[in-house]
């Protein structure tokens, strides 16, 4: 006999709020008829235990999916706990109210029991893609059935139905494709099983369409580390995520207490081909109770660890109804601190017991801890600071900034560095050369974040950072500097005439006792330096006409021990003028500058030559 019933809540209105508006993701709808199937199978199993015979064992529990085209139906059935005809009305005509939830609330010890559906509106999902749902349920203990019929409207249909087996069926007419959506695709074995694998895969019971099964069951995250191989890592990672390389580490973690997770996570060997650019995703796998909330959960991952790729699961977390998203960030904030920590730990491990490999992962993953860190402002120098390494003019490897400073000499001050496009080009710097001499090492900085990195730091372990081709680097003796007074002053007209030369191309000329066998050197004095002019002139819209060109406080510096220093002195006014931008040329050859005008500069050097 049939019974037509309305809804228990506003009918259409709620009805179509859960539809169109909770979910935002149509493809989500078989993982929550999938979830609600796994929970019917949770309960006939807890029940069972409770009165000491389930007439299944937990090995003959499944979900089985079916399709037929030509009817354009997607069923799925279980075979758990089922439901009376009451119990239908009230799980399925209530909308909102979830048996799931009542269940766990009203069974002992029920923190044992890792109910998935909480809000009873997973299953009205499934009318995003379906005209019609049919449910054929079938209590435990019972010899009768029912069947619930909806179009989505305002109301159902309850009557007496045939079912051999105890458990649920829950058959779908597949809407008819539009322009907009292809609802075809749901009845496709590929797309089915894509589905399945991508939502629930770590369910825990078999989930079956014809002779396949689509599932793992088995979470790796869920196991213990003893009893897993590092090939079985190696394997996951690279199903999971599609890399072709095996991981260079795996951070296997679990927590218990306040928040209770399992993660699993994978410091990559290599960048991604996109990592760089603004179509990559970062972001954690986020699963509750095995089921995939997120494919990338943002917020488990900070900026300057993006290239981790990995899984968090936890029974913990507060999703809002519709599952996609979570209600308080505050568990959320819980785990990413732990695992935030967890690949910093890893990263030193790697970096004192493989330096090495470590070598390999900075090089390509390096430039991403400078730009967070740079971003920050600095905020972030505990926890990224001495991950940093960098090239240096004496060491064959790279060195971090404490291995700097632990090398200094006992008279050094600062800790100098030099930025340009290599470090075999920054170590043949005139500027290397004194410091080299006095065994001081230089750190070789080659990315463009890197002065503006150093600025943002100005001190590491107390001693300041200083740039090589800034003016002043404090190298000169007393007699040095004496020496120096008494040239600008013997020599002021000199110096006067070589700037005058030069014009507005360098703010002035002094003499210099910091050069070895080279006669002049650029440097810059100021707050912005020949690095930062050049990495700001190469911006997009630096040459735009009503913007001024960004330039650095330039200043030429002669080497009054080089032979060309006594050359000066005996110049005429015009062949000064010459000589003045010859060396101007030449030194912005040296720091990796273009000449201003190629073809005049060459004018000039046939002239000399002549």
């Amino acid at each position: 006999m049939s019974r037509k019933k309305k809804f228990k809540a506003e009918s259409q209105r709620v009805l179509d709020l859960m539809i169109n508006s909770i979910y935002t993701n149509k493809e989500i709808f078989l993982r929550e008829l999938i979830s609600n199937a796994s929970d019917a199978i949770d309960k006939r199993y807890y029940q069972a235990l409770q009165s000491g015979d389930s007439g299944l064992s937990r090995d003959e529990f499944a979900i089985t999916l079916s399709i037929d085209k030509e009817a354009r139906t997607l069923v799925i059935s279980d075979n758990g706990c089922g439901m009376t005809p009451q119990e239908l009305e009230n799980n399925l005509g209530v909308i909102a109210k979830s048996g799931s939830l009542e269940f766990k609330q009203n069974v002992q010890s029920a923190e044992d029991i890792e109910v998935i559906g909480q809000f009873g509106v997973g299953f009205y999902s499934a009318f995003m893609v379906a005209d019609e749902i049919t449910v054929e349920s079938r209590k435990m203990g019972e010899d009768s059935a029912t069947r619930w019929h909806s179009d989505g409207s305002d109301g159902f249909t309850l009557e007496d139905a045939e079912k051999d087996e105890v458990g649920t069926t829950i058959t779908l007419k597949i809407k008819a494709s539009t322009e907009q959506e292809n609802y075809d695709d749901y009845l496709e074995d590929y797309r089915v099983k894509e589905l399945v694998k991508r939502y629930s895969d770590y369910i825990r019971y078999p989930i079956r369409l014809g002779e396949d099964t689509l599932n793992s069951m088995s979470p790796l995250w869920r196991k213990n580390k003893n009893e897993i191989e590092q090939q079985e890592y190696d394997e996951f990672y690279q199903g999971e995520f599609h890399a072709y390389e095996k991981p260079l580490r795996v951070i296997h973690a679990s927590a218990e207490g306040t928040i209770t997770y399992q993660a699993l996570l994978f410091l990559p060997e290599k960048a991604p081909y996109n990592y760089y650019n603004k179509d990559f995703e970062k972001g954690l796998k986020l699963y509750a109770n095995g089921v995939m909330i997120m494919e990338h959960c943002k917020d488990l991952l900070p900026d300057c660890f993006s290239f981790v790729r990995g899984i968090v699961d936890s029974q913990d977390l507060s999703l809002n109804i519709s599952r996609e998203m979570l209600q308080q960030d505050r568990q959320l904030k819980s785990i990413a601190k732990n695992i935030e920590k967890k690949i910093k730990n890893e990263l030193k491990d790697l970096m004192e017991e493989d330096r090495e490999a470590y070598h390999a992962f900075y090089k390509a993953f390096g430039l991403n801890l400078k730009y967070a860190l740079y971003a920050s402002y600095g905020m972030q120098r505990d926890l990224l600071l001495e991950l940093l390494e960098f090239p240096t003019t004496t060491q064959e490897s790279a060195a971090t900034f404490a291995e700097y400073v632990a090398r200094m000499p006992e008279e050094q001050k600062y800790i100098y560095y030099a930025t340009g496009e290599s470090a075999a080009q920054i170590m043949r710097l005139p500027q290397c050369e004194r410091l080299t001499e006095m065994g001081y090492e230089v750190l070789c900085l080659t990315d463009d974040i890197d002065e503006f990195l150093c600025k943002i730091l100005h001190q590491v372990e107390e001693k300041e950072l200083r740039s090589i081709l800034e003016a002043d680097l404090e190298l000169e003796s007393e007699e040095e500097k004496q020496e120096l007074e008494q040239e600008s002053e013997a020599h002021a007209d000199l110096f006067a005439a070589l700037q005058e030369a030069l014009g507005e191309r360098v703010a002035r000329v002094v003499p210099t006792a910091k050069l070895r066998s080279h006669p002049v050197c650029l440097s810059s004095s100021g707050g912005l330096s020949l690095e930062m002019e050049r990495i700001l002139q190469a911006q997009p819209g630096s040459e735009a006409a009503d913007m001024p060109p960004v330039k650095a406080e330039r200043v030429l510096e002669l080497n009054i021990n080089h032979p060309i220093y006594e050359k000066l002195q005996q110049l005429e006014a015009d062949a000064l003028k010459d000589y003045a931008y010859l060396l101007y040329n030449q030194a912005l050859l040296i720091e990796g500058f273009p000449v201003e005008n190629p073809v005049e500069f060459a004018e000039a050097m046939c002239k000399l030559m002549a």
